[in-house]
């Protein structure tokens, strides 16, 4: 819905910054083993592993009985050890085995989350269970399709996982933050648009008949001007796929033919640690040359670099903020797809605190 302004300014807020009822990635899929992995996400302790089946399975990391982190346990079969005094719990969170007895206190128990394996993530539901929806999950597809090729990582932040939103819904930094990468002055200066709908976002923005940046000329492999695109895709809460390439100025690409240029995809998907820290998974993939698997790996060392600059800027900032608590954000035209993202962001944790006086009231 084009055509809406977005708020000329915002301020941080003491109330909750995200919402419980959604996927988040847990973790890749290759980092869940057949061990204990601790990981904090949405301010919930949580332990992870893989049950014999190769299925993943997470639990609160906190024993029922003295609250000592199960991850401090030991595996046997599906089953987690408390390493502290021998509390046995199955992959639903149910005690199984008590020490010196053989009566098990029926309340013995920790809370199992919903988890779904879905394009290379674990993908992990911190609310209510009854509303864990796998068809709700963010379409990564391009990180496990056949037709693409393509790798990623992940960074831990020391910043509000809302601020890495910001970052990728407004790639006028670019211009500033990697100009000798992917940024160069087209950037800052290109027209886009901004659209929303329900639960989405999406800023477009072509460049036309512009001299490549240095990352986009080596990808490209041949001079010229070229046609350049970035079209940011957001699905809240924190789930962004930037479709972004070059073509050969005056190939077509803006009207749909990007047969002569690269495509590429940047996925992201934020999973705050605390308000003040989050989990950043991203992945580069791409449509083109597929098969060289040196390319995939030099690319996503490539894209490592180039988020390491964002890494500095946004704690940073989250610093900034800390510093000038009553301080008032100001946007401009170029923060209107972040503001629209927050704005989504917001409904979803409106209509949660609702539901919940809804049922408080029953």
């Amino acid at each position: 819905m084009p055509g809406d302004a977005a708020p000329d300014t915002f301020q941080m807020s003491a109330q909750q910054t995200f919402p419980l009822n959604a996927w988040y990635a847990a973790a890749w899929d290759h980092e869940i083993k057949r061990e204990l992995l601790a990981r904090t996400i949405c301010n919930r302790k949580v332990v992870l592993y893989r049950k014999q089946n190769g299925a993943p399975a997470a639990l609160d990391d906190a024993c029922w009985h003295r609250l000592t982190p199960l991850s401090l346990g030991r595996l046997k079969g599906d089953e987690v050890v408390c390493g502290y005094h021998g509390l046995v719990f199955n992959a639903l969170g149910r005690c199984t085995h008590m020490p010196s007895q053989e009566t098990i206190n029926p309340s013995a128990c920790v809370r199992a989350y919903p988890l779904v394996e879905k394009h290379r993530f674990v993908w992990l539901w911190p609310g209510d269970p009854a509303l864990a929806d796998p068809t709700e999950i963010p379409d990564l597809h391009w990180n496990d399709d056949p037709a693409w090729a393509g790798d990623g990582k992940l960074m831990h932040v020391h910043c509000d996982y809302r601020f890495v939103v910001d970052n990728l819904m407004d790639l006028t930094h670019e211009t500033f933050v990697h100009g000798s990468s992917i940024g160069d002055e087209s950037v800052a200066e290109a027209p886009f648009e901004t659209t929303y709908g329900e639960g989405w976002a999406k800023v477009t923005r072509w460049m036309e008949g512009i001299e490549p940046p240095p990352f986009w000329r080596a990808q490209l492999g041949r001079p010229g001007l070229v046609d350049r695109w970035q079209i940011i895709n957001f699905q809240a809460p924190a789930t962004i796929a930037i479709d972004v390439g070059v073509a050969p100025a005056g190939t077509g690409a803006p009207q749909g033919d990007r047969a002569q240029g690269v495509n590429g995809f940047v996925l992201n998907t934020m999973t705050p640690e605390t308000d003040k820290s989050c989990h950043y998974f991203w992945a580069f993939a791409r449509n083109y040359k597929i098969d060289e698997q040196r390319r995939t790996h030099e690319l996503r060392e490539g894209v490592a670099h180039i988020f390491g600059e964002d890494h500095r800027i946004l704690e940073a900032q989250q610093r900034g903020v800390e510093a000038n608590p009553n301080r008032v954000f100001y946007n401009l035209n170029i923060d209107a797809g972040s503001m629209w993202a927050r704005r989504l962001i917001e409904r979803m944790i409106a209509a949660e605190a609702r539901g919940a006086q809804a049922q408080a009231a029953e």
